[in-house]
């Protein structure tokens, strides 16, 4: 039987970089503190964000909805709470 060499520690890492985020919910603040930035990786990493708002929407949200849209993201304001989606992740609103 011929040789075979598997470097487990190298298959380890590449799960780690292509799991972060799928399937995770961030429950934040967006309240001007975290840099868009941060917002913007959570949700390419595949993350669904839960945000309370705390001032004005339309300014603390200028850093990223755009980009997150143009990638097929979702932001959907509900009450007090922006809720930002990957692509891929629909938000449901029929029963709001």
């Amino acid at each position: 039987m011929g040789e075979f060499e598997l470097d487990l520690q190298s298959v380890e890492r590449e799960i780690d970089r292509q799991g972060d985020g799928d399937g995770e919910v961030v429950l934040g603040v967006l309240d001007g503190a975290t840099p868009p930035g941060e917002w913007i990786d959570l949700i390419e990493d595949g993350a669904v964000l839960v945000l309370a708002v705390e001032g004005d929407l339309n300014e603390l949200a200028s850093g990223f909805a755009r980009e997150i849209r143009d990638m097929g993201g979702q932001l959907v304001h509900f009450r007090q709470f922006l809720v930002v989606s990957p692509p891929g992740v629909e938000i449901d609103t029929d029963r709001l």
